[in-house]
């Protein structure tokens, strides 16, 4: 199969206090979580206004009152159609998010980055299918042959792919949290944006599965903020982005990680120069914003079933022979 043989289809809607999440979005989702309930519309709204705010207080330049920029966010769903298969249909493959700044003093529209939440059912079924079912009844945790290789390569087939170079000007960044079962140390790496930079003991599973989606990562903990996250990125993150793009996706990331991992983002402590994230941590304080988090675990199982009902296992023949692997 060649980039032909698969068909990027690309939507995408306005997050704004108003979203309502389709019938395709996954529900675990940063965004969507937060877009159902009583609380959806002052979910959004106060989300949005800590997004704001954040972005303002990295973006201080010619910026007195802390209000000049506005973030604003589209969620770009992507869905994955097999060409030349018979009663085809079209797969959600792969959701991220889109900024742009509105810079209200100009009225300029800047673009910001493309990536920071990443969302996908494979990736479901690859975490909550096959590595349970390949653990289950195991004395010692492994990892199956070739985990994440499907995943990886229809990742870089989309960024690869004519549909997205001529959508997006820049390839992805995606910020996501640390890992609780890592130490990071920081180093004297300092970036005026990024903030220090801090290294891992190892690599965690997480990094080991993006890397087969291309994706090298690093560490950084941004000015006030009380943990590093991890960017995972394609070239050379500190040249390749100006600092606007990057505190885009900081407040974008940093808001939603406040949300969903308090103890460690919104800690009332500061990470020092050794640092292990605990998410049984007491000592943080809790948003205005209301969330699941039960919900969320309990339902990454469903998604991944999902995925193997209605894109493994009906094309499970040709994706192996594609990926060059078991799926």
């Amino acid at each position: 199969m060649s980039e032909q043989d698969f068909i990027f289809n690309l939507k995408t809607i306005e997050l704004d206090e108003n979203y309502k999440p389709s019938e395709n979005t996954r529900v675990t989702t940063n965004f969507a979580n937060l877009a159902r309930g009583e609380s959806r519309q002052a979910n959004l709204r106060n989300a949005l206004q800590m997004i704001n705010n954040r972005f303002n207080a990295l973006a201080h330049w010619d910026n007195p009152n802390g209000n000049r920029y506005r973030v604003e966010l589209k969620i770009v769903s992507v869905d994955i159609e097999i060409a030349n298969q018979e009663n085809t249909e079209r797969f959600p493959g792969i959701e991220i998010l889109q900024s742009s700044i509105l810079d209200t003093q100009t009225q300029q529209r800047i673009e910001g980055l493309v990536g920071n939440n990443f969302s996908s059912y494979v990736r479901d079924y690859d975490f909550s299918v096959l590595l349970l079912n390949h653990n289950a009844g195991r004395s010692e945790f492994s990892i199956p042959e070739k985990f994440g290789e499907l995943h990886g390569k229809l990742f870089q087939q989309f960024v690869n792919s004519t549909v997205y170079q001529a959508r997006f000007h820049k390839r992805p960044v995606i910020c996501l949290s640390v890992s609780d079962n890592k130490v990071y140390h920081r180093s004297d790496n300092h970036h005026p944006v990024l903030g220090f930079e801090y290294v891992p003991n190892e690599a965690s599973l997480t990094e080991q599965y993006f890397k087969k989606m291309g994706l090298k990562v690093r560490y950084f903990m941004p000015p006030n903020s009380v943990a590093p996250l991890a960017f995972y990125f394609f070239g050379d993150l500190l040249n390749d982005y100006t600092n606007l793009e990057l505190i885009s996706t900081i407040s974008t990331m940093e808001t939603f990680q406040k949300i969903y991992r308090p103890e460690i983002y919104n800690a009332n402590a500061v990470a020092g120069r050794c640092y292990q994230p605990n998410l049984h941590n007491r000592d943080h304080s809790l948003t205005q914003i209301v969330y699941d988090r039960e919900e969320r675990s309990r339902l990454a199982k469903e998604q991944g079933q999902f995925a193997r009902q209605h894109f493994i296992e009906p094309y499970r023949s040709v994706l192996e022979q594609w990926a060059g692997c078991p799926v």
